[in-house]
């Protein structure tokens, strides 16, 4: 008779419920990121210009980072759109590293602020606030894998940020370890797209489809062997 947990370790999906969420997430954040540049170079033409996206945000001065960080740091709690949809358009607007560093920013702050709520009220409060399925699906595979498994689902864009945060706010995890993962694991997906970003205002169209796809290609592929990453940090833990 075959183990459960082993027969899992060798399926890419545990579930149609996983996999139809992993392909759901994967197209909504593709999606998210064309249909912003695209609305943003329709509604408003003179965004294709990098010199006039600059002078406009030199117009708000210190305000524009501002506003974008605190929008950042609202979609973790929140999680109006991806997270990664609006590193791309602080690549767009400030620059890859910039914009790289505001949203990372942003991330950290939100990311602590669900961390230590959760961690304050408890698993009543969670249960109220987070999807029970979703809460449950990610609980178990945390409690399986500890630090390692976190990490892997923070490092793949297409895992929910609130979600993940709520649930290593109900474990034994020290804040300051919790957020080297989300840094660590978050920053090269953000930093990604926010180049991606980048490249649409410079009007280079071509690139900023290849890093999209690459990263797209990327997340599907290192979830696939999931499995094979937790089992590799864990032993070098």
């Amino acid at each position: 008779m075959v183990d459960s947990d082993d027969a899992d370790d060798g399926r890419v999906f545990a579930s149609a419920v996983a996999r139809r969420d992993a392909i759901v997430r994967t197209l909504v954040l593709v999606g998210a990121l064309v249909a912003v540049t695209v609305a943003l170079r329709l509604a408003v033409p003179g965004l294709t210009d990098p010199e006039w996206v600059r002078a406009r945000i030199a117009a708000f001065g210190v305000l524009a980072p501002l506003a974008f960080l605190v929008l950042q740091t609202a979609q973790v709690v929140l999680a109006p759109i991806p997270g990664q949809v609006l590193a791309s358009v602080g690549g767009y607007l400030f620059g890859t590293l910039r914009g790289t560093g505001y949203s990372m920013t942003g991330v950290v702050l939100g990311s602590t602020l669900v961390f230590v709520t959760a961690r304050r009220f408890g698993r009543p409060y969670v249960e109220r606030v987070v999807d029970p399925a979703a809460l449950d699906r990610w609980d178990e595979f945390v409690a399986r894998t500890g630090v390692s498994g976190l990490f892997v689902l923070f490092l793949l864009p297409t895992f929910p940020d609130d979600v993940l945060c709520f649930v290593a706010g109900l474990t034994d995890i020290r804040l300051r370890t919790f957020l080297t993962l989300v840094v660590v694991g978050r920053t090269p997906s953000f930093l990604a797209v926010a180049y991606a970003g980048t490249q649409v205002a410079d009007g280079a169209l071509g690139t900023a489809a290849l890093v999209l796809t690459l990263l797209t290609a990327g997340s599907v592929v290192a979830y696939a062997v999931r499995h094979r990453i937790v089992a590799g940090l864990e032993r070098v833990t």
